[in-house]
């Protein structure tokens, strides 16, 4: 009798502190409310970053990190982030659209107090553009006068590159050509300001050693500077009091927490764990949008998802067959029924939509017949003898889907044997640098309006071309290019370089881009950027 008294008084308990603990779950509130509230912006970013040093950044993640505590020299507009806007230079004007001089505002500071000065960003043009450095994104800043000579050894003196330090508040940029878009390459983090005086404290200019961005160390001149970093957990960024424009910074802090699945980042969503995604999946994109869900975006973007080739590996350094590995994929297929949000198959590297008077090449076309052809002049008739290779891809859902489906028409199309294998970001990343793989999965989003944006990263010396792949008739174009003043001629030429990069085939065109993905209504003033650019100071809730 007692034990059955103790038994049903501990099964009230039990019972009276499910219903208070479901009381106290339902009473308190959803993290993205509780977050909102405290003016702290909580996004999915795809994967953890590489780096935290804007000259050796490469990718969207650290892109959408670095620009938070950077700042360039012209800023994304708070009505449009693809416009130009005042950042670190308060005004500019130029003459002939080739020597460009930069006001900086008064009263800008690294996020340590430190004011800012046109030495830094000299300083900053000079760390990136050092052999030594071996940054990949030295080239966004060739159209400098002498820039290329110095990025390569062949210039030793950089008092020769076309920059140069007025006073301290006063930048001058001298282009090899006009270059009318230079204000948009400006708002990419290669062109960003360093903090001169921490990173000679805690090593050598351009070493790759140096712990000056580490998080304890690191200080920059955007809106937010460094919280904490848990790696692979959370990167927190808050309000930087020494910002320049403080006083318009609408939220607290920012929270990019690197979620690789995008199916756990889309459930983290709708759990009420993120106000905005990286993405959506693949296997939801259909729902959303026949549900015309308001929290769903879809919208194009400046950016082309292709597969890289290994041109220095056999049997991939024969065009022959880079080419039958293009022509025998269904790209209508795939915008059609694997990735379902109004992609367009890329006929060429370059978008459509990059510039009214550009027309991409029509060369990235599905023709199996032509494929099989090719496979069989390069010596694998129906396949035969072709050694097993593998599609490398980054830890993604999206990315195993597609390249399961390439594995499918590659096996169908042209009867060769296709492995798929997956990397972490870094990971991945590393091994295209060192051209250890076959055929690996890329995108590239556009750092600025022009078709150079996308051709200039197959420069037989761009840090971004991990094909191996050089033509020097290529390279002739691209700087043949940066010196016309006509615009249709200016075409004309990228054009021509194109279609020469395009039959050989380093990289196999996919699709062009449109960005998928959620966001809640409570965040205002995000704006939509073809390029990915973010006016972070003028988020709000």
């Amino acid at each position: 009798m007692r034990l059955w008294l103790i038994r049903l008084s501990f099964l009230a308990l039990l019972i009276t502190g499910v219903v208070l603990f479901h009381r106290s779950r339902q009473s308190r509130p959803l993290p993205v409310i509780a977050a909102a509230q405290a003016k702290i912006l909580l996004a999915g970013n795809g994967a953890e970053v590489e780096t935290l040093d804007p000259q050796l950044a490469n990718g969207v993640p650290e892109h959408q990190v670095a620009t938070s505590m950077f700042e360039g020299l012209v800023a994304p507009a708070p009505e449009d982030p693809d416009k130009d806007a005042p950042g670190a230079a308060a005004s500019w004007e130029h003459k002939d659209f080739t020597v460009w001089t930069f006001h900086l505002q008064p009263q800008g500071k690294w996020s340590d107090g430190v004011p800012v000065t046109a030495h830094d960003f000299v300083f900053a043009f000079q760390r990136i553009l050092s052999p030594e450095l071996a940054a990949d994104y030295g080239q966004m800043l060739y159209p400098i006068v002498n820039a290329e000579a110095f990025n390569n050894g062949t210039l030793k003196d950089f008092g020769q590159v076309g920059v140069k330090a007025l006073d301290d508040l006063t930048l001058q940029i001298t282009l090899g050509g006009p270059t009318p878009f230079l204000p948009g390459l400006l708002k990419h983090y290669s062109w960003f300001a360093m903090p001169k005086h921490v990173i000679e404290k805690f090593g050598g200019a351009t070493s790759r050693n140096n712990t000056w961005a580490k998080p304890e160390n690191i200080v920059g001149n955007g809106p937010f500077k460094m919280k904490r970093w848990r790696f692979t957990q959370v990167l927190e960024v808050e309000r930087n009091p020494y910002y320049w424009d403080a006083g318009t910074v609408k939220l607290n802090e920012i929270h990019f927490f690197p979620i690789v699945s995008d199916a756990t980042e889309e459930r983290a969503f709708q759990d009420g764990q993120l106000h905005l995604t990286y993405l959506v999946p693949l296997s939801r994109i259909s729902y959303y949008r026949q549900t015309k869900d308001p929290m769903y975006r879809g919208a194009a973007q400046l950016g082309t998802y292709f597969y890289r080739v290994n041109v220095t590996k056999p049997p991939f350094n024969n065009k022959l067959v880079r080419r039958a590995l293009g022509l025998a994929i269904d790209r209508e297929s795939i915008i059609n029924n694997v990735t379902r949000a109004g992609q367009q198959a890329a006929t060429g590297l370059t978008p459509a939509d990059c510039s009214p008077d550009y027309h991409p090449p029509q060369v990235a076309k599905f023709d199996p017949v032509e494929a099989r052809r090719l496979l069989a002049e390069a010596g694998y008739p129906d396949g035969k003898g072709f050694p097993t290779f593998n599609i490398l891809i980054n830890t993604l859902e999206m990315h195993r889907t597609i390249a399961e489906a390439i594995q499918e028409m590659w096996k169908t199309n042209l009867n060769i044997p296709v492995k798929i294998i997956n990397e972490d970001w870094q990971v991945y990343l590393d091994t295209q640098r060192k051209l250890a793989y076959s055929v690996c999965r890329a995108a590239w989003i556009g750092d600025y309006v022009d078709p150079m944006t996308f051709l200039s990263t197959l420069r037989s010396t761009d840090g971004n071309n991990s094909t191996g792949w050089k033509n020097q008739r290529y390279d002739e174009l691209l700087n043949q290019s940066a010196l016309e003043i006509d615009v249709r001629k200016r075409f004309d030429i990228l054009s021509e370089a194109e279609n020469l990069m395009l039959e050989e085939m380093p990289v196999i065109p996919i699709y062009w881009y449109v960005h998928t993905y959620l966001v809640r209504p409570e965040l205002k003033n995000l704006g939509h950027s073809v390029l990915e650019h973010r006016c972070y100071k003028a988020l709000d809730f």
